[in-house]
């Protein structure tokens, strides 16, 4: 079976069809969520992050934060001095302490692939 590389969204002016590797990453507003583009748009849905978590964790992207969903294609710098990611659009995310361990073993999974 084919992977999916489309993302049907519901929004408020309608459905959304959107490539999945343009989004660099989806940050979590209460019972929104906020997906940031490669093209400097970003869209507000009414889906929490941890709907897009099955959906997107085989195609490149992890969860770095309780509202941080990121692309792994886009990380350009993982400080490990205060665990941050700085992504390719200058984006900063802040790693939390219970996810550094994962995302240090999935990044190194990943390179070794």
């Amino acid at each position: 079976m084919p992977v999916k590389k489309i993302l049907l969204l519901t929004h408020s002016t309608g459905t959304a069809v959107i490539d999945i590797s343009s989004i660099i990453r989806i940050e979590a507003i209460s019972n929104y969520s906020k997906l940031f583009f490669a093209n400097g748009k970003t869209l507000v849905v009414a889906k929490v992050l941890k709907w897009f978590e099955p959906l997107l964790a085989e195609k490149g992207f992890v969860r770095v934060h309780r509202s941080h969903f990121i692309n792994t294609a886009w990380i350009e710098t993982l400080e490990l001095f205060d665990f941050k990611i700085i992504l390719r659009n200058n984006a900063t995310i802040a790693v939390s302490r219970r996810k550094r361990s994962s995302l240090t073993k999935y990044l190194q999974l990943a390179t070794a692939a």
